[in-house]
């Protein structure tokens, strides 16, 4: 089976322009990106889908590969899909750009489902939730899954709702287990396939209130299977993200 990686990366970042080349430990983020991307051992090829010019060359000076892109797409699925069109894979793995972290197991944990159950169109990932400010907190998606786990809902508001224990809920009811709730990864898996159809469908009534584009994919029947993976990573939206993300570099080197 072949799976490709692709990494969207654009330049005009509303909250922080230019992060994608934001140097982190010595090397421009979306170089951490590519080279952790490129060492799971499912993905077979990694590539960076960009809109710039000085991106595309950042990775090139890398040795890495990076295709260009049309300036117009609104979303990071819709540039996935531009480069999509002309690749020979099975399985196209969507790794977010603003992820310097990521771990290559969490890449090769979403992959591993397709390999299992070949009727899986989608996947993603999730993590436990440990902080009540990451519980209710709009910028941290919430997922909710059935007993096999597939997705039921993604939510920015705090989900499940824990109607009896609301006014008493605490950090430590999140870190010792005894509320499991997860947040997710943004990182999806498709069939090829999908993905194009996927990217052509038309935004949805609960896509567009919540901006989640996977919502897209539940409102339209699709089953999206979400493994838990250990790992966290750290997102890079604003400037004090890399501060955070610069820190995590330190301890890990300690």
């Amino acid at each position: 089976m072949k799976i490709t990686a692709v990494i969207p990366a654009r330049y005009a970042s509303t909250r922080f322009p230019g992060k994608a080349l934001a140097v982190i430990d010595g090397k421009p983020m979306i170089q951490h990106v590519y080279e952790r991307t490129a060492r799971a051992k499912l993905v077979s090829r990694t590539i960076v889908a960009t809109d710039d010019q000085r991106i595309y060359d950042a990775v090139q000076r890398i040795g890495g590969e990076a295709i260009m892109t049309s300036a117009n797409h609104e979303t990071g699925t819709d540039r996935l899909a531009e480069v999509a069109i002309g690749l020979d894979a099975d399985i196209i793995v969507n790794v977010q750009g603003d992820e310097p972290l990521i771990c290559p197991d969490m890449i090769d944990q979403a992959i591993q489902p397709f390999l299992d159950d070949g009727d899986l169109q989608m996947g993603t990932l999730k993590t436990r939730i440990k902080s009540l400010h990451d519980f209710l907190s709009p910028n941290v998606v919430k997922v909710v899954t059935d007993n096999l786990s597939n997705a039921l809902y993604f939510s920015r508001s705090p989900l499940p709702f824990f109607r009896d224990k609301w006014k008493d809920l605490k950090d430590e009811s999140f870190c010792c287990g005894k509320l499991l709730c997860y947040k997710h990864v943004g990182l999806y898996v498709y069939r090829r396939d999908f993905l194009l159809r996927f990217a052509a469908m038309p935004p949805t009534f609960l896509e567009v209130s919540e901006k989640l584009e996977q919502l897209r994919a539940l409102e339209n029947g699709v089953k999206i299977r979400v493994v838990e993976t250990e790992f966290e990573c750290i997102g890079v939206d604003t400037p004090d993200d890399l501060v955070k993300a610069q820190l995590r570099f330190q301890q890990m080197m300690k």
